[in-house]
């Protein structure tokens, strides 16, 4: 479960109307501060700025938005059609996007009976997270277990996957916190992560709020901590996972994997089976969202530390094949090697599917 002081994200019925209150992550780690969603133009605001982030919790946030525009009277198909597009490389979005829309159209696509049944759909949603992020973080800690025998590894992590972006644990955080819980944790090495500084601003807030042995790194020091032998396996969370198992994650990602197998270190992916995206055939299909170009030539707003005029690359995430990729964790099983058969038939499971003794590794 998530030990969060102020939740991720909630859903509160005032007086006034129904309203979606989520943590302001861009105020972290210097404040916890609450935001007060009451329409899905504003939802969609918050999703862009970055207020609310992380794969699982924004298909959660997308299901609420859903719901919050059908128990508010507007246009649902319109309110879900800008909220799928408000970040189009996270499939989990979408996901709860059109498991919202679902509910709503099969209980008569109108009126209160359809609003509560996309809400009903909503909160269903955000305990399958909770449920699911638990079931990762005790899957990838028996991986990291047979990867590397014997405790007390060093476990390098990307961006932030913590409770901050799921309503419960997190991803690949979790299983970083599940082996610290266990005393098998050495050091988290933490990027800082690119572009609003998400792993010295968030992963390690959580981590220092959870008492683990962690270090913020420039994302360009990775190299020479690889080099020094300092890195036992690299744990980064996912956006989307194309059906060849190329995966999408935050910018700077494909890089590490890159040295992880120049290295010999494993590589491990924790992502639920919801950002999966079967219908996505190749990691080259993947839409790759373009951040605004402010975001790397200025400090803060109007504090500039680049030349006026200067151009910006900012893609908000990039693809690493699947072939650099040690083995997924999803909360339905770990999948190696990672590819198009055994993505499909993790997919298959029943939510229920209880895995064998060991992990429940695939493949030979």
């Amino acid at each position: 479960m998530a030990d969060l002081r102020v939740p991720t994200l909630r859903w509160a019925e005032p007086p006034e109307g129904p309203v979606l209150l989520l943590l302001d992550q861009t105020r972290l780690p210097s404040e916890e501060v609450e935001l007060t969603v009451t329409d899905v133009p504003g939802l969609v605001a918050a999703i862009q700025s970055l207020a609310v982030r992380g794969a699982p919790v924004l298909g959660v946030a997308g299901a609420y938005g859903v719901a919050l525009a059908a128990a508010r009277g507007f246009d649902v198909r319109e309110a879900a059609r800008s909220l799928a597009e408000a970040r189009p490389t996270a499939v989990n979005l979408g996901y709860g996007v059109a498991r919202a829309v679902a509910a709503y159209e099969a209980a008569g696509g109108a009126g209160e009976a359809a609003a509560a049944a996309a809400l009903a759909e909503a909160r269903a949603l955000h305990r399958e997270e909770v449920e699911d992020s638990e079931r990762m973080a005790a899957l990838g800690r028996g991986l990291l277990g047979e990867l590397l025998p014997g405790g007390r590894y060093r476990l390098l992590t990307h961006c932030n996957t913590g409770a901050l972006v799921s309503v419960g644990g997190g991803t690949a955080f979790a299983v970083a916190r599940a082996a610290h819980r266990a005393g098998e944790l050495r050091r988290l090495w933490v990027d800082e992560t690119r572009p609003l500084l998400q792993g010295a601003r968030l992963t390690a807030w959580e981590a220092a709020r959870e008492g683990m042995p962690y270090t913020v790194q420039v994302d360009g020091a990775a190299g020479s901590l690889f080099a020094a032998g300092e890195v036992d396996a690299v744990v980064v969370g996912a956006d989307r996972i194309a059906a060849d198992g190329a995966v999408a994650n935050k910018i700077g990602t494909y890089g590490l994997a890159v040295l992880a197998r120049h290295h010999g270190v494993p590589f491990v992916v924790v992502a639920p089976v919801s950002t999966v995206d079967l219908g996505t055939p190749e990691g080259a299909a993947i839409r790759i969202e373009q951040r605004p170009g402010h975001e790397v030539t200025e400090l803060a707003p109007g504090v500039p530390v680049a030349p006026v005029g200067a151009q910006a690359y900012n893609p908000a995430f990039d693809v690493t094949p699947p072939e650099l990729v040690t083995a997924l964790v999803t909360e339905r099983g770990v999948v190696a090697p990672v590819d198009h058969g055994g993505l499909a038939e993790v997919c298959s499971r029943s939510r229920s599917y209880e895995a064998p003794s060991g992990n429940g590794m695939m493949g030979p």
